[in-house]
């Protein structure tokens, strides 16, 4: 049985204390927040559950096995620093840092101590994006020639982080996994239109090195809620929608295609593809769950989690190049090469 100290108790906390508070190998044992009035739900929610507003109360090696942080940003990388100090296993909710220098700290910091690391990039663990994953790696969509997300809601807006580092990460994590590798350059522009500070839209641009592209397009100024991505090959298409609550994924057997050959420019005409369309069935449980299960299962028996360390730090090293972009006018900012073929790395390669 894994003992679960869990800090943060806002929007994501309480979901995350349901979910490891019912798998048959975890149990929350204490959970850590400021705010009384949450405690309190909490304490009369769980009857056995410790509640306190001390974070050292928490981090008791003692009393629990792993530390789950669901804490503003800005906070993650102390919270977590002073979670694997005491040689705990640490899950931290996206992103996992507001810099690679933090995100490089703590993976060195776990490796020391010998304790897992786990981001809380929830998306990784849904059927929708496993399945869009094997539409890649089977060749039918072809050749990727670009991927379009749109994460867009009227609210909730932060005040602590914009848009961009409060919406993306979900996107950016998904792209990364389904392109197998990181971009070599990112540029974002924005709109702060609240509060001068925070930008509430961004429009993210990802460059790959094959020549394809992304896009992601973040807003909390937007009257219908929107979690549509798109898949452009040049084979055929795809459209996740999660919003959607059966069809999840759509798949087009579209496309444009130029003439072979041709001797004058009046006899160069492209032809349009229009084929079946259908919807693959997903055998889906929650994604929470499953992400808080693999989580346990990589305690339990010693394995590299999925979302790893290293995981995290490649969403925050697109997040910090963007972020860099947008405050300058959406300039088009490189991004280092992570290792030699710019190939989506884990501590597991």
């Amino acid at each position: 049985m894994v003992r679960i100290g869990l800090v943060g108790l806002g929007y994501w906390g309480p979901n995350l204390a349901r979910i490891f508070g019912g798998l048959p190998n975890s149990q929350v044992t204490i959970c850590c927040d400021l705010d009384e009035g949450r405690l309190q739900q909490m304490a009369t929610r769980f009857r056995d559950l410790r509640t306190t507003n001390n974070l050292d109360e928490v981090l008791d090696a003692d009393r629990i096995d792993a530390v789950v942080i669901a804490t503003p940003t800005r906070t993650h990388h102390a919270l977590a620093r002073r979670a694997l100090e005491r040689g705990l296993h640490t899950f931290v909710e996206k992103p996992l840092a507001t810099s690679i220098a933090e995100c490089e700290d703590l993976i060195a910091l776990a490796e020391k101590k010998g304790v897992v690391l786990f981001v809380g990039h929830v998306f990784l663990y849904t059927a929708a994006v496993n399945k869009l994953k094997q539409l890649i790696a089977s060749g039918e969509l072809g050749d990727l020639c670009y991927i379009a997300s749109n994460r867009l809601n009227l609210g909730p807006v932060r005040s602590d982080v914009n848009a961009l580092w409060d919406l993306a990460p979900h996107d950016i994590s998904i792209i990364l996994h389904l392109m197998g590798r990181t971009p070599v350059s990112a540029s974002c522009q924005g709109l702060a239109f609240l509060n001068k500070n925070l930008h509430d839209v961004a429009v993210l641009t990802m460059h790959f090195e094959n020549g394809t592209m992304a896009v992601v397009h973040s807003s909390w100024l937007d009257p219908n809620k929107v979690r549509r991505m798109t898949l452009v090959g040049n084979k055929k298409m795809a459209v996740y929608d999660d919003v959607e609550p059966l069809e999840k994924i759509k798949i087009y057997d579209k496309g444009v295609e130029a003439p072979s050959y041709y001797d004058t420019f009046g006899e160069f005409h492209f032809s349009y593809r229009y084929g079946d369309t259908y919807s693959p069935r997903l055998l889906e449980i929650e994604p929470l769950k499953a992400e808080c299960q693999h989580f346990i299962e990589c305690l339990l028996k010693h394995e590299q989690p999925r979302t790893d360390g290293y995981n995290g730090m490649e969403v925050v090293r697109v997040l910090e190049a963007a972020d860099l972009s947008l405050h300058n006018g959406g300039a088009r900012v490189p991004l280092k090469p992570v290792n030699g073929n710019g190939i989506l790395i884990t501590s597991s390669t």
